[in-house]
């Protein structure tokens, strides 16, 4: 990326290049934004099973599930699971999980280290909007 960079800017010598876009430049040259930055919430990216998860407790509950399925108990599990709302708003489930029991409802997980204003506001119009209850783990 740097490498096309300096390619432009030396075919346009005479225009200058603004502090912005010099540090976008750097930083994706650098491996991107999320690499080796303070995250917002205090969550550290975790990868169990060549599968990379947001959290240390998103992981943990994907090993629990593990341990739930290799007992029986749960039949599978989606991940990531979007819920579309009104107005272009798109609410992203962590886990539904599919038991073994018939008749037993899928549960609809989020696992969240704490409960924000916006989760808790996504979380109001999804149950309004769809016949769902939103599980915290």
């Amino acid at each position: 990326m740097r490498k096309l960079f300096e390619q432009a800017q030396a075919r346009h010598a005479g225009c200058p290049v603004s502090p912005q876009v010099a540090r976008a430049v750097d930083t994706i040259a650098e491996g991107g934004t999320k690499q080796g930055r303070e995250r917002k919430y205090g969550n550290e990216i975790t990868t169990v099973d060549g599968i990379r998860f947001d959290s240390k407790r998103e992981a943990r509950y994907y090993e629990q599930l593990k341990l739930r399925k290799a007992a029986g108990e749960v039949s599978h599990w989606l991940r990531q699971v979007p819920m579309h709302l009104p107005c272009g708003t798109k609410y992203v489930l962590d886990f539904l999980v599919f038991f073994t029991e018939p008749g037993r409802a899928p549960d609809y997980v989020d696992v969240k280290g704490r409960e924000t204003k916006e989760f808790r506001i996504k979380k109001r119009g999804v149950e309004h909007h769809y016949p769902v209850r939103i599980k915290l783990a």
